[in-house]
């Protein structure tokens, strides 16, 4: 990393991720360990909250976080990227009503706070991208292909996977994890306290690289997308193709593509022993002991679909410049908005230290 010193940074937020990790990390036990949803809302006054009764619990520690995170990071830009709705072109284009279906609906104490970060990172003076028709990944994405540069070092901080097909060269991912797998991550690729630039990661932080992510998943980043269509990923709803898991990364490496797999299943032109003969070159040269040749085949559908929801949409037209994403580092605005959220020591914390 220490090649990147001089070079300016753009810190992409996933500000959704964050401010919902803050919310649960922070949350009173009565509510976090209550399965009863009816007994939750019992609790809902032992939130931290405003003495008018808004609820700041993620909003504190999201500050908090974003404070570490510019201080280790000391970005020149930053953009945050929000989720807005679940009914995105993946529902309302590709159809595909079960993406997403099973997650649970948003606590009202998160939904209100949602709205409170976002208007108060826009009253900072941070640009704050969200809309309904994409998820605040496409608008990463997006960002990344307007900007993208060997002049401009880009971070992406997110506690989603997902966000590995972003990595390239110039980009790297901040993921969060927590403490015990970044330790062994770290440990498991020789990045210990004492090597430059990962000493100022913060606590459950782990940065990936494309080697890195390679080595992880087996893949290179851009053809995560390709993984996920196959392996699948049932928190997003994703169905992939059932019992290939194991088969996934060697094909994908071989023939670099789903599109380019089924290429070479449709050559065999449903005969028999050009299947076998297939099976057979996929077991000796890849490693792949079970063939998956009748399920890739009996669930085309789901996977080339679970790759079009995989694929994070890079083309969104986004108006702003790069100035437009200059870094704020006046405490003025910062210290107006916590004292708006009675966000007393945070306000202590900027007075004595700075922003970054």
């Amino acid at each position: 990393m220490s090649e990147n010193r001089k070079i300016p940074t753009l810190l992409i937020i996933d500000g959704s991720s964050m401010l919902s990790t803050s919310y649960y990390g922070n949350l009173p036990k009565s509510i976090l360990f209550e399965k009863d949803e009816e007994k939750k809302l019992q609790h809902y006054n032992e939130i931290l909250h405003t003495s008018d009764g808004r609820y700041t619990n993620a909003i504190f520690t999201m500050f908090r976080s974003m404070l570490a995170l510019f201080r280790a990071v000391r970005p020149e830009y930053a953009v945050f990227v929000f989720d807005k709705t679940r009914n995105t072109f993946r529902r309302t284009k590709l159809h595909a009503e079960m993406y997403k279906a099973q997650r649970k609906e948003t606590p009202q104490p998160l939904k209100e706070q949602f709205e409170g970060m976002e208007q108060a990172l826009m009253q900072i003076g941070f640009t704050v991208l969200c809309g309904d028709d994409y998820e605040a990944d496409d608008y990463a994405a997006s960002i990344i292909r307007k900007f993208e540069d060997p002049a401009l070092r880009i971070l992406v901080h997110t506690k989603d996977h997902d966000y590995e097909q972003l990595v390239s060269n110039y980009t790297r991912l901040w993921r969060q994890v927590d403490k015990d797998k970044a330790e062994t991550l770290k440990g498991a690729y020789g990045l210990f306290a004492g090597n430059e630039g990962y000493a100022a990661l913060p606590a459950g932080i782990f940065e990936y690289t494309a080697d890195i992510v390679k080595s992880e998943e087996g893949v290179m980043p851009s053809q995560i997308p390709d993984l996920w269509g196959i392996v699948g990923d049932p928190s997003d709803g994703i169905p992939g193709c059932r019992g290939v898991s194991s088969a996934a990364a060697p094909l994908i490496r071989e023939y670099g593509s789903i599109e380019y797999i089924y290429e070479a299943i449709d050559a065999c032109e449903n005969d028999a022993k050009k299947e076998k003969a297939l099976s057979a070159f996929w077991k000796e040269s890849l490693g792949i002991s079970r063939s998956p040749l009748k399920s890739l085949k009996e669930n085309r559908a789901d996977v080339l679909l679970s790759k079009q929801l995989a694929v994070m949409k890079d083309d969104i037209a986004l108006s702003c410049s790069l100035e437009d994403l200059r870094m704020q580092t006046d405490p003025a605005p910062y210290l107006h908005v916590f004292d708006q959220y009675e966000l007393s020591s945070i306000s202590t914390d900027v007075k004595k230290k700075g922003i970054c």
